[in-house]
């Protein structure tokens, strides 16, 4: 696991199973429209959470690439699940600022409900068709801009499924602090 600090939060970066995070207050579903079960990380944190997440989440579908919405944990391990719907590459237009605006606006609902600790998936990474590099790029830079102005959060960690995210996650935290101490 590699751990760092921005600002006040460490940042983790973990590979593991997002629905399998017991020490963290509240867990980002990487959602589909209609806030229901489907593949990936909504079907691993619908099948742990049990019917009551896809009930709840029904009063709040659809929501829009980019928006996110709170519910409870469930039968997770987690208080909340934090839903984001990440745009679909290539069809979802501008993606890169649908992609920040679905991490910054989890980070505001984290806020907003005191939550501090989180746990996120690579959001759009997968079956959503954004490309690796600029998708874990575009994570990292806003998650750090984000924590740097002094968030209330005391722990984020990203929760990669694959060794090869883990090592692309590193990879891109390892350039951001370069270009940190380049510029700082």
């Amino acid at each position: 696991m590699k751990e760092i600090e921005v600002g006040k939060t460490i940042l983790q970066l973990a590979k593991g199973d997002i629905a399998s995070q017991d020490d963290l207050t509240a867990v980002v579903n990487a959602a589909n429209a209609q806030l229901m079960p489907g593949g990936g990380v909504a079907g691993a944190l619908h099948q742990a959470a049990g019917p009551g997440l896809a009930e709840e989440c029904r009063k709040y579908a659809p929501i829009s690439p980019g928006e996110a919405v709170i519910t409870g944990g469930h039968k997770l391990p987690n208080r909340h699940v934090i839903h984001c719907l990440g745009p679909v590459y290539g069809r979802d237009k501008p993606e890169d600022k649908l992609l920040r605006d679905c991490y910054r606006n989890v980070l505001d609902l984290a806020e907003e409900n005191r939550i501090d600790s989180l746990g996120f998936p690579a959001i759009s990474m997968g079956a959503f068709g954004y490309p690796r590099e600029e998708a874990s790029r575009i994570a990292l830079d806003t998650v750090c801009d984000y924590l740097e102005k002094g968030a209330g959060l005391e722990l984020v960690r990203f929760v990669l499924y694959s060794q090869q995210d883990l090592n692309l996650f590193t990879r891109q935290l390892g350039r951001l602090q370069e270009g940190e101490m380049e510029n700082g």
